[in-house]
């Protein structure tokens, strides 16, 4: 969003950025669940939380909404204007829907709360949203873009990380996870998390989604067990730090939080797989 481009084609991106920040972050901005998140949140959650998520828009900035030829400088500078706009975005919404009043405008620990987490979300919804619902990239951008946004591996887990956080963290505040965790009897557990590797393993590879050509090569059945893998870890990693947020962890037992993790790690696996392809 800087640089020496034209004003309108700037405009563009804020238009397409706030787009894609309310379409990704509605049902966060509707759950009741987060906005009690915002008034039990401590301020090292809160710190975490904007650390953890700018640290997840330079690495999609960098393996996926880069404009080809943009430096590391660009890269941090674009994921501070999206965390400010996405702060912009979330007060504006919750004022909106009542959730937070003008006369808490001397700010008080609890609106505070409810902004930053609502509006983390929007930041990566607004990241996303400027990089991929745009169609205004010329012919010889793109093919330096496309040239350029072959991630690797390392890229590769980033994205996997901020598709699993952004599916599975819409569903991570709501009881209804803990419900299933704590009624859940083994088996299911198991049956949850044998679906889960399931779903990325067709998601990737037999799905002909965009992007999973170029998975197939001459060590089919490695790659295959290798990335389902490591997208299963990385989703449950991102399940966990979510349900641990939303204080999920709280007074529990190792399984029920385990439960939990793999309950919530069925979407958390779909949003590694399916939105890595999607969103890169």
């Amino acid at each position: 969003m800087i640089g020496n481009r034209p004003v309108s084609k700037t405009l563009k991106e804020y238009a397409r950025g706030i787009t894609g920040g309310l379409l990704f972050s509605f049902p966060l901005l509707y759950t009741m669940e987060v906005w009690w998140a915002g008034f039990s949140a401590t301020p090292l959650q809160l710190l975490m939380l904007v650390v953890v998520t700018y640290l997840l828009l330079l690495g999609y900035n960098r393996y996926a909404g880069m404009r080809p030829g943009v430096s590391w400088r660009s890269v941090m500078i674009d994921s501070v204007e999206e965390m400010g706009i996405g702060l912009v975005l979330s007060f504006a919404v919750l004022l909106v829907l009542n959730r937070i009043q003008l006369t808490d405008m001397v700010l008080s620990s609890e609106m505070m709360g409810k902004v930053i987490i609502e509006a983390m979300v929007v930041s990566i919804g607004v990241s996303i949203g400027t990089a991929q619902l745009g169609s205004d990239i010329e012919e010889e951008d793109n093919e330096k873009l496309e040239e350029e946004k072959r991630p690797g591996r390392l890229g590769m887990i980033v994205l996997a990380f901020c598709g699993a956080l952004l599916i599975g963290g819409n569903v991570a505040p709501t009881e209804e996870v803990v419900m299933l965790a704590v009624e859940a009897e083994p088996v299911h557990i198991l049956l949850m998390a044998l679906a889960s590797l399931l779903l990325s393993v067709v998601v990737v590879y037999f799905s002909d989604f965009k992007g999973t050509a170029a998975k197939v090569s001459d060590d089919l059945l490695f790659w295959l067990t290798f990335d389902t893998c490591v997208s299963y870890l990385v989703a449950l990693l991102a399940s966990a730090f979510a349900l641990w947020f939303f204080g999920r962890f709280d007074n529990v037992s190792f399984w029920t939080a385990f439960s939990q993790t793999i309950v919530l790690g069925v979407l958390s696996s779909l949003g590694a797989s399916a939105g890595r392809l999607l969103i890169k």
